[in-house]
């Protein structure tokens, strides 16, 4: 604790000498440049440790000690001296002999294999439902097979494997500035991988050049042919031809039938022996948790939790001993395409037009504006541990509309004593084979997954730069080397290094098109942020930091909804500093503000409790000096470990003596009280850190506030276009441009829902949304308005 408040004072001595040297961003000569290092001394953080409550055996034995001794790789860097031969000729070839020199193992065509599963020939023989014995011919159900088969996958073909990393790499070099893989973490891969189980890489979807980046990384660096598992939705039959042969895997439209549909049984016993035989012939396979770029809907993605349950209920099977599951990530500085702005879902992408989007891209990109990218992998962790240990984690839970709604209606005031169960997630075809205690291991084994790559992810330059300019704004250089230092302080990577000036005008040519340049007096230059859809495109990009910051971000609107009614939303900081906090109220503030967001933003771990996790923000409140432990009068010092008070707990007892419990003696929550601190920086850094979660906030306001003005009965969709147009309204008039988003819209709608707000009834065109009568009159809506402001620093 020492050593980092240390560390913190040296940053804020730091910053505040770069805020008084410049104020802007200054364009003369003669300035002091400051390298900008991501160290917290000798070492980089190391982020993406794996859960030591459901894997402690992985925590241990799969971590890599020398991995924070290794540096990075450019992985697109590849020069005369990554081929095993010299001259002029292969310096102007080594693309091509890089190529050819990449191990490729032989990839056996296994639909013999296949056919000759169990599950694949009790369907056949008739021996389960749907098979050749319930009047089909056992040929014509061979040649389903095949068909079926042929959907899936095909055998990879070595030399387009070769031929197509050779264009890649090409590509990406004029597309990118480079491709960063810590060699730290892939030698723990790669260590991982001699133990014999299979790789199971899970990775969030940043982008549609996720699947072909990532395995080309992988690819250079020894792990083989990976099988990447693709959403149909978004190729068309030409491109989806093409990615098979490049090892690509595509789920059957069969498989999501109905369990009772012939069709879906066959299909679900193909894609089951396929899995199989992919985790027996340990062939790397690789599955995205989250839902494609511009899909709106809930972050996991159904796609992937059916292949990621598929390798569940393989490992369950005894196929194979064991599965070691990575999680990953890629982060860039800027995603090279922008489907956020689309209403509905991406078109399926086709051969000729992902060519003429690569052209457009490289046209775009080209012109200075190359970005830089990170691959992030996590620690590995068991399967097979997982299971056996995760499930004494799970205790009961209480859906929101039990936890909440008697709270905003101002029914009771005491939080009941549970977890919140909020699953956005539809449980698809697939997974309708597992047993419903399955598919919740399926369900919480991914928010684990992706709460370990989130986590790992490294924050880039721009995500710290939109930030500023949404959020602070105040020193530009300053700001930007103290945000940088907390962020490495919070456990957390970034994705950059070098000279402080370097690294401005670097992320600011990036987000040109976002922000405008003015020259101002003596050559310096103020940036400021473009209104409309500038300040939604910033906002979207310091979502990427919000995860470093959330636990304190969560704390400081806590407090700010406990100060609401003592204090006026003016007052003054010192005015606010008198008021005593109980750690009590504290906590009740805080799981409300748990309960109300969406578990999408969160990402909680479903091992962690809600109050494990409030201690977690109170004492990152303490640690960074914005709450100071009060001692009040007639009360025990929160320091007093004289003999007096521990005598009775310390005292020997006889084994077996259990009259006298520890918890007996536990000091009450309500005891201890804290007020806020009065440091001159306080104010600023707590109303940063409201701002961080101020546009989910502002959005469910604005939601509640339309609940009275949309029209309802409507289908979901429906409605969440009409909250949409008005956020955008709302956006002109009152300037709230990082509110107008798509999926802020639908988190809102689907968390009224969740709450009891919103009702959803069967219609003739579908499900149908309504207000439900707990909130129909103006009064309830209002109290719902003020249940959620009273989070928001404005």
């Amino acid at each position: 604790m020492n050593t980092m408040a240390e560390a913190r004072l040296q940053t804020q001595k730091k910053s505040s000498q770069d805020g008084q040297e410049t104020s802007l961003w200054s364009s003369g000569f003669g300035m002091k440049l400051e390298a900008v290092t991501p160290f917290l001394g000798k070492y980089r953080p190391f982020v993406g440790r794996c859960c030591q409550t459901c894997t402690p055996k992985s925590w241990e034995s799969l971590f890599h000690r020398s991995i924070m001794d290794l540096g990075f790789c450019n992985v697109i860097l590849v020069k005369e001296e990554n081929t095993r031969f010299r001259g002029w000729l292969v310096r102007r070839l080594c693309y091509f002999l890089w190529s050819l020199e990449q191990h490729i193992p032989p990839c056996q065509d296994a639909s013999q294999k296949i056919m000759e599963s169990t599950g694949v020939q009790n369907v056949i023989s008739g021996r389960a439902p749907g098979g050749a014995g319930e009047g089909q011919v056992p040929s014509h159900v061979r040649k389903e097979v095949q068909r079926i088969l042929g959907h899936i996958q095909a055998p990879p073909r070595p030399f387009l494997l070769r031929l197509f990393s050779w264009a890649l790499l090409r590509f990406l070099n004029c597309l990118f500035l480079n491709v960063q893989l810590y060699r730290g973490q892939m030698k723990m891969v790669q260590k991982a991988s001699q133990a014999g189980s299979p790789l199971v890489f899970l990775s969030t979807h940043k982008s549609v050049l996720d699947g072909i980046l990532l395995p080309f990384v992988l690819l250079s660096q020894g792990v083989g042919v990976l099988r990447v598992a693709w959403d149909p939705r978004t190729c068309s039959p030409l491109l989806r031809a093409l990615l098979k042969k490049l090892g690509g895997l595509f789920l059957p439209p069969e498989a999501n039938l109905s369990p009772d549909s012939p069709e879906g049984v066959l299909a679900r016993a193909v894609v089951h022996a396929t899995v199989e035989q992919l985790l027996a012939s340990r062939q790397p396979l690789l599955i995205f948790l989250e839902e494609p770029p511009g899909v709106r809907g809930p972050r996991l993605s159904a796609l992937g939790l059916s292949w990621l349950g598929l390798v569940v209920q393989g490992v369950q099977a005894g196929i194979v001993p064991d599965t070691l599951l990575v999680p990953v990530a890629v982060t860039y500085d800027l995603v090279p395409e922008a489907p956020h702005d689309t209403c509905h879902a991406l078109a399926p992408l086709g051969l000729w037009t992902g060519a003429l989007a690569v052209l457009r891209s490289l046209r775009r990109w080209g012109c200075g504006r190359r970005v830089c990218v990170r691959v992030n992998l996590a620690q590995p962790f068991s399967l097979q541990e997982y299971i056996i240990d995760a499930r004494s984690c799970w205790g009961s839970r209480q859906t929101l509309e039990q936890l909440l709604q008697p709270i905003v209606l101002g029914q009771c005031t005491a939080v009941p004593d549970t977890e919140k169960e909020q699953e956005w997630t539809p449980v698809t075809g697939p997974l309708l084979a597992l047993r419903e205690e399955d598919q919740l291991l399926v369900r919480r084994l991914s928010w684990h997954v992706l709460n370990a790559s989130v986590a790992s992810s490294a924050v880039m330059s721009t995500a710290i730069m939109a930030t500023l300019l949404l959020f602070k704004h105040q020193k530009l250089l300053g700001e930007f080397s103290w945000l940088t230092e907390e962020t490495l302080l919070r456990g957390f990577d970034v994705g950059f290094s070098g000279q402080l000036r370097c690294l401005v005008q670097h992320t600011l040519s990036l987000l040109r098109p976002h922000v405008a340049l003015l020259r101002i007096q003596q050559g310096d230059l103020l940036v400021v942020p473009r209104p409309g859809p500038g300040l939604t495109s910033l906002a979207r990009l310091s979502a990427e930091l919000l995860p470093t910051f959330l636990s304190e971000a969560v704390g400081a609107c806590a407090v700010r909804g406990l100060l609401a009614g003592r204090v006026p939303p003016e007052g003054p900081w010192e005015l606010q500093g008198v008021e005593l906090l109980s750690q009590k109220e504290l906590y009740c503030q805080i799981l409300l503000l748990l309960h109300l967001l969406p578990q999408d933003l969160l990402l909680l771990q479903p091992c962690q409790s809600c109050y494990c996790y409030c201690q977690e923000v109170l004492d990152r409140l303490i640690q960074c000096g914005l709450l100071v432990a009060e001692e009040t009068r007639g009360s025990q010092p929160a320091c007093d470990t004289g003999r007096q008070r521990l005598s009775a707990r310390l005292l020997w007892k006889l084994s077996g003596d259990f009259t006298d419990s520890d918890s007996d003696d536990f000091e009450e929550a309500e005891g201890r009280y804290f007020r806020l601190s009065q440091q001159s920086r306080c104010p600023d850094f707590f109303l940063f850190l409201c701002r961080l979660l101020s546009p989910v906030l502002k959005a469910f306001a604005q939601a509640a506030a339309f609940l009275h003005r949309g029209r309802l009965p409507d289908t979901e969709s429906g409605y969440t276009e009409q909250l949409f147009q008005f956020l955008r309204a709302t956006a002109q008039e009152e300037g709230l441009f990082e509110c107008a988003d798509p999926n802020l819209a639908v988190s809102a709608i689907w968390t009224f829902r969740d709450l009891g707000v919103l009702q959803q009834t069967p219609g003739p065109t579908g499900p149908m949304l309504h207000l439900s009568p707990a909130f129909a009159s103006r009064d309830s809506q209002e109290k719902l308005g003020q249940f959620i402001w009273q989070f928001i620093c404005s």
